[in-house]
């Protein structure tokens, strides 16, 4: 089986797994960064939402993509994305029962023998471990909504203003903050919200970020209608805005059919044997 599938860039690829909304009008009170701790309070009890995602990132370029998450009882995704710059064709990632599942239309069925998806074991196997190194396990196990909850940490956050957001009326607030706050900034949520936000900042310190500057759209209900998040990079720049469309909605993620599926752990043993 040949295959030339860039495993190395999936984790740049992968970068738009990451917050929460849906709803109307801030309370006029409230200061800017007691709205935005309020929405980031609000994601901790989500249990599923869909996203719509668009931007740049690291070495891929230019990312557009539309995503399905369960986050509980357990972890199940279903993304479709492209890649304009890089001329390739669409990508659809599942996630389903802790593997992975890459798929691609004809151009990836010529290098796997017919086959249209690749499954990554992430329960452990060889290959789990070496998707794991390049950070796109984790990335896609991540919750969008603790990467919302980011700009908790910033000093500096400020309202911009009133603004509509697929048809919604929502604030706006804008700040920056380092990974340095982040860190500091781990105490406080849930002990699942804190892995999540944890994992979150490993992935950009792999990409040599060390500042983001992100703006946060918060609806009526006090929920995260769409925020962005905005970094230089070691390898190119990092700016991704991130638009909810809905939350607590029935996420049902199957995983491909066995006939079409080339499994990686299977080409590790071949590639061990001769």
């Amino acid at each position: 089986m040949r295959t030339s599938i860039p495993v190395a860039g999936l984790g740049a690829l992968l970068l738009a797994a990451g917050a929460v909304g849906c709803g109307s009008e801030q309370s006029p009170e409230m200061t800017p960064a007691a709205a935005v701790a309020k929405a980031a309070k609000n994601t901790e009890d989500i249990t599923s939402l869909r996203y719509r995602m668009s931007g740049t990132v690291p070495e891929s370029g230019q990312v557009k993509g539309e995503a399905s998450m369960r986050l509980k009882p357990t972890i199940a995704m279903s993304m479709k994305m492209t890649a304009p710059d890089q001329g390739a064709e669409a990508v659809e990632i599942r996630l389903v029962d802790k593997a992975m599942y890459i798929g691609g239309g004809a151009e990836m069925a010529k290098e796997m023998d017919g086959k249209t998806w690749m499954k990554f074991d992430l329960s452990g196997s060889d290959a789990g471990k070496e998707l794991d190194q390049l950070g796109s396990a984790n990335q896609a196990e991540q919750n969008p909504a603790a990467q919302s909850t980011f700009l908790t940490g910033a000093k500096d956050v400020k309202k911009v203003g009133s603004e509509k957001v697929e048809g919604v009326e929502t604030t706006h607030y804008t700040g920056t903050v380092t990974l340095k706050e982040l860190r500091a900034s781990l105490k406080d949520g849930k002990a699942d919200t804190r892995a999540q936000r944890e994992k979150s900042i490993k992935q950009y310190e792999k990409l040599g970020v060390d500042k983001l500057t992100m703006d946060m759209w918060v609806d009526g209900d006090d929920h995260t209608k769409q925020f962005r998040m905005k970094g230089a990079a070691d390898k190119g720049p990092l700016d991704m805005t991130i638009t909810f469309l809905d939350y607590n909605k029935p996420v049902n993620v199957t995983a491909p059919p066995a006939k079409d599926v080339a499994d990686l752990a299977d080409l590790f043993k071949e590639l061990d044997a001769s």
